[in-house]
């Protein structure tokens, strides 16, 4: 069964589908191990990752795509990739779609943004029209073909201009079919509640440290009736703590001795699956 088609099951049994981003593919297998039914590949945490820069548009569509295709190779769960705007014209998402199911991930998202793009959580947001939005995503559905991908349409609309209108955005995007809708830029409960009273029919919300929303539990949004929820910058934001924590520990002490928890060495060779390529040299390496 393919990625897609795993998704796609698990929205039909009616139970939300929880996905933590993982900025790189390591994450990922710590997504899977953890025991959640689906990884988020987040463009914040890719970029982070890759180029160490905020989420504004710098990586591009075959980097995001390779991206992707790493996470999916070290993971048997669906993967959910951000797809941007999609980089391009309409030849532009046509190809993206196709390089996206060439990776051989479950679901796309696509944005509603002008460039230069930025996070959905950021200021100064600048969208396209809803009629042209609409049309882009028409034509992610028809490059998909009898594919099994996920296309989800996402607004930003939230920020820049208030629920209202991000609501209206949400049903224009179901209306040019796509598999689910997302309001991005949420970080409040009470828009939270909006978008789940006015919004029927499979949709995303995307939980984002910080805020106030992290006060919703996952059975909540189920209730709501949400059936993906994201927790983008969750494993991110306690990496890069931890991170830095150690190495504060590490100056001052002049020693690792104690830096706090850590995975030892044969923990971490377990979680890059090293046993697995072990038996491989075993088994066909050249004899010594």
């Amino acid at each position: 069964m393919s990625q897609a088609a795993h998704l796609r099951k698990l929205l039909e049994s009616g139970r939300i589908v929880a996905a933590p981003g993982a900025p790189d593919s390591i994450t990922a297998r710590l997504v899977e191990r953890a025991g959640f039914p689906a990884v988020y590949m987040t463009g914040f945490g890719a970029t982070a990752s890759r180029l160490g820069t905020p989420d504004i548009g710098l990586l591009t569509q075959t980097e995001m795509t390779e991206h992707a295709r790493n996470m999916v190779r070290v993971t048997s769960i669906p993967v959910i990739a951000d797809a941007d705007t999609g980089y391009g014209g309409p030849s532009n998402i046509h190809r993206t779609v196709l390089e996206y199911m060439q990776a051989g991930v479950a679901a796309i998202h696509l944005e509603d943004q002008i460039a230069p793009k930025r996070c959905g959580q950021q200021a100064g947001i600048r969208l396209m029209s809803v009629e042209e939005s609409a049309a882009r995503l028409r034509c992610a559905i028809e490059a998909r073909g009898a594919g099994d991908l996920v296309i989800i349409g996402r607004t930003d609309a939230i920020g820049a201009f208030g629920p209202e209108e991000a609501i209206r955005r949400a049903h224009a995007y179901q209306d040019a079919g796509v598999d689910l809708v997302f309001v991005d830029g949420i970080k409040k409960i009470a828009e939270v509640e909006a978008v789940a009273k006015a919004v029927k029919g499979p949709k995303v919300v995307s939980i984002v440290d910080g805020n106030e929303t992290v006060a919703l539990k996952t059975a909540d949004l189920q209730e709501m009736g949400f059936s993906v929820v994201l927790y983008a910058v969750t494993t991110l934001f306690s990496a890069t703590r931890a991170v830095a924590d150690a190495l504060d520990r590490l100056k001052a002490d002049g020693t690792p001795a104690h830096v706090g928890r850590q995975h030892s060495y044969a923990e971490f060779t377990d979680i890059v699956d090293l046993p697995f390529h072990s038996g491989l040299d075993d088994r066909y390496g050249v004899a010594k």
